[in-house]
């Protein structure tokens, strides 16, 4: 039996769906689909299909849930199913939670010992014809993406030599290879990086280690044609905390913040460590090498933007430092300083959940698609249910030559997960083709995915789900090239 944990993220709109679903020829509102669209929208993120052990454990613990939303000839089909990870699988045969707080397996149920934790629900990737769920404490998952049914872990043939896989590799745009990486690749509190290259026939092709200054949270990272750009700093962990049950993760303000810099074509000791002001840099958007110098934007916050990751100190978590800005952060490869040159590029706050071109990876690039929240645009608190403070609710292209937003409004009642970009064709201008991302309708209690001109940033079309979506972490655009969807 199950019995519901009331929280503020745990009901009405965002209360558990505990479902798998098929929607066959989508309802369509607005408009048409694009019929050159061909492939799809595929987004992981989850709930709890069981409520969590403890209190205190963080929304980063949710059972995995995989859907797309499969585009063919201008229909739309939608699909989602769990990620039947071995955690959820002995959970089902339960009939309850057996794992407790997130990435601490210390007071986990003594039957679930030693088994694989992951929930897999954080990002998904196509490589090599093959999709996988990521969540950066393991393996890749391998899904079927015809069924969406779980294959299960993914070592590339015995060949990827770390116990942890980030949720955001990167792909070279020219080579098709796959850079990836995984931290604590060594095992649970250690501080070592393994860095690995895998061809675009999903073979790897070389791999290379080095330690961070210590052992924190590396979600993210930048590749440009010349470098690996690794920014990290702010959250801790320690033996201690983990045996006081608390989450993997805490925030100390005292701790220093870094960016380490690896040539592409070095070792784990050609590393270069740049010493920042601590800010939470969870994601970033991308960077180019010029000269001696690599330059990165990303969208920063001041302070960490989790309430689940406690203050070390014991203060109270304050909702007014996470702020998030657009930043350029520049680092001069020739200067023996460990510092570097930053700026705010636009004034107004965005969300770091955003993405780029990608076949403008590693490249100079132009524009910035991200949510945004806009505070004068009308917001409907009596039929949304009074959750204004989680709206985001607009998509923005942030051109950075103009510094001008161009902004798509998602409506009075509804807030805006990650957006995906997809070109024209694969010779299309920059930034020349689709924008499409979920809005949650919180008034209608139902899931709607935007397809929008991405230059203009004008909507052409709704696909309407007849219920709530479990929130995403991460979507990606998978063309009919990539994956065989049937």
């Amino acid at each position: 039996m199950v019995t519901l944990t009331q929280t503020t993220t745990r009901q009405g709109f965002f209360a558990p769906g505990r479902f798998e679903a098929d929607v066959f020829d989508c309802e369509v509102q607005g408009g048409k689909i694009p019929e050159d669209l061909n492939g799809a929208f595929v987004r992981v993120g989850g709930e709890f299909f069981y409520p969590s052990m403890y209190p205190n454990d963080g929304g980063f613990s949710v059972d995995g849930y995989i859907s797309m939303f499969r585009f063919k000839k201008g229909i739309v089909d939608y699909r989602g199913r769990w990620v039947k990870t071995p955690r959820w699988k002995a959970n089902r045969a339960a009939n309850r939670q057996l794992f407790g707080n997130y990435r601490n397996p210390f007071f986990d149920d003594p039957s679930v010992k030693g088994l694989d934790r992951t929930v897999a629900n954080t990002a998904v990737v196509a490589h090599a014809g093959k999709l996988f769920a990521l969540k950066e404490d393991a393996l890749p998952y391998e899904i079927n993406p015809k069924t969406l049914e779980t294959i299960g872990p993914w070592d590339f043939n015995g060949k990827y030599k770390s116990e942890t896989f980030t949720a955001h590799p990167r792909w070279d745009p020219v080579t098709g290879d796959m850079i990836t990486y995984g931290y604590e690749a060594s095992g649970l509190l250690t501080n070592d990086i393994y860095v690995c290259v895998v061809d675009k026939h999903g073979n790897v092709k070389n791999e290379t280690r080095f330690k961070a200054p210590y052992l924190s949270m590396m979600h993210d990272m930048v590749l440009t044609e010349k470098h690996l750009v690794f920014p990290m700093g702010g959250y801790v962990t320690n033996m201690k905390r983990l045996k006081a049950n608390k989450v993997h993760w805490g925030w100390d303000k005292s701790a220093p913040g870094y960016i380490g810099i690896l040539p592409r074509d070095g070792d784990g000791k050609d590393v270069r460590w740049f010493k920042t002001p601590l800010t939470a840099a969870v994601h970033v958007f991308g960077g180019r090498t010029v000269g001696n110098k690599v330059i990165i934007e990303a969208g920063l916050y001041n302070s960490n933007p989790f309430p689940f990751f406690e203050n070390t100190d014991g203060s109270p978590f304050d909702p007014t430092k996470t702020t998030c800005y657009l930043h350029r952060q520049t680092f001069d490869l020739n200067s023996k300083r460990d510092g570097f040159e930053d700026e705010i590029i636009f004034s107004d706050p965005a969300s770091d959940l955003g993405k780029i071109d990608d076949r403008y990876t590693g490249q100079a690039y132009r524009e910035i698609f991200t949510t945004y929240a806009d505070p004068k645009r009308p917001f409907d608190e009596a039929r949304a249910g009074n959750l204004r403070g989680r709206v985001s609710n607009c998509y923005g292209r942030f051109d950075l030559g103009t510094k001008k937003i161009t902004p798509l409004f998602a409506g009075n009642t509804h807030s805006l997960q990650e957006s995906t970009f997809v070109p024209k064709s694969k010779n299309a201008p920059e930034g020349e083709g689709y924008l499409m991302g979920v809005a949650s309708n919180y008034a209608e209690m139902r899931a709607e995915l935007i397809i929008a001109d991405a230059q203009s940033m004008t909507e052409l079309a709704r696909v309407i789900l007849p219920f709530r979506s479990s929130a995403a972490l991460h979507g990606k655009w998978m063309g009919d090239d990539e994956l065989d969807f049937g």
